[in-house]
């Protein structure tokens, strides 16, 4: 297990000019460290999001190799019924040939079908799946997915995440795959992030406006991999965080750091007739990227980052699964 002291002792924002001014901070706690690590070493890999076919695959993985941006994940929102099979079999193979996770959403989702309540103030159901329909959506998009090489399933309701857990148990679903859970039902406390975890999520988005004590409650208790947007699309808040980086992962670690886009439209549910917005997004969530990473090596805490190629999160805590 990666000794967390190296992260806390990077140097924090602003400490030598605020030292010399007498208004040093409080050292920090070792007791608040994540005491986690991915398998194989390392405390933090990378995820650039919102990348919705392949073309803007393209664009991601040009400018990745421009402004040397290192990549452990690529996930897509729109979800597998908005891709044909030859766009799929594309993006497998081109994040395949550099040893990249490719993340797919599975099925429809609350937000686009007829139901009424999520307009209302309440929300009401948000983005889960609606019906056994819906759910037979998602495990339709899983298994297509999956026989097209992907091997990591986005998803965003708790009963097509045991679900696909189960079919995954059941051999209908092969046993590397991964399943993550969606930012856009991200738990936030340690309570409902174990259940994630138990009902089978292999990394977990928490929402972005959690606090790092928030992040340390939630290490307490569960050492499943963990997605945070160091900057968030508006509809998750617009959250920047960058200054926050290092903290973020010594308190979060085993963590995604999620570079995402605030201040631009939404693209879900893609098609081309959003393309130039989709591929100028793709380009400036890594440019994003390459600012976070900067933040991360001026102050000395760019060290301990996964090793390329990895994906897999490690034993999990899991419900038992009755036959």
């Amino acid at each position: 297990m990666t000794d967390p002291s190296a992260t806390a002792a990077a140097r924090r924002p602003g400490e030598q000019a605020l030292t010399a001014l007498g208004l040093a901070a409080p050292a920090p706690d070792p007791a608040d460290a994540s005491p986690h690590s991915f398998p194989g070493g390392g405390r933090w890999r990378t995820e650039i999001p919102s990348c919705e076919g392949p073309e803007a695959l393209g664009v991601v993985l040009k400018e990745s190799s421009r402004l040397d941006v290192p990549i452990h994940r690529i996930s897509q929102g729109s979800g597998v019924w908005m891709l044909t099979d030859a766009e799929i079999t594309e993006m497998v193979e081109a994040t395949a040939e550099r040893d990249i996770e490719l993340c797919l959403f599975t099925g429809p989702r609350g937000t686009w079908d007829i139901g009424g309540s999520t307009r209302t103030d309440s929300g009401g159901a948000g983005l889960r799946a609606r019906g056994h329909a819906a759910v037979a959506g998602c495990v339709e998009d899983a298994v297509r997915a999956s026989e097209l090489g992907v091997k990591c399933l986005l998803v965003a309701d708790e009963g097509v995440l045991w679900t696909l857990h189960r079919a995954r148990a059941a051999g209908i679903l092969p046993a590397d795959t991964t399943l993550k859970l969606s930012a856009l039902v991200g738990p936030v406390n340690p309570a409902s992030y174990a259940v994630y975890e138990r009902l089978g999520a292999d990394s977990i988005n928490v929402p972005s406006d959690l606090t790092p004590d928030h992040l340390t409650e939630i290490r307490r208790v569960s050492a499943a991999p963990m997605d945070m947007y160091i900057e968030a699309p508006d509809d998750l808040g617009g959250y920047v965080r960058m200054y926050e980086v290092a903290e973020l992962i010594r308190r979060g670690a085993p963590l995604y750091l999620k570079f995402g886009l605030s201040k631009a439209p939404g693209i879900y549910p893609y098609g081309h007739h959003l393309r130039e917005l989709t591929l100028a997004t793709a380009k400036e969530r890594v440019r994003r990227g390459r600012l976070a990473l900067d933040l991360l090596a001026r102050h000395g805490a760019d060290g301990d980052m996964a090793p390329l190629g990895t994906r897999l999160p490690g034993p999990l805590n899991r419900f038992e699964i009755s036959s």
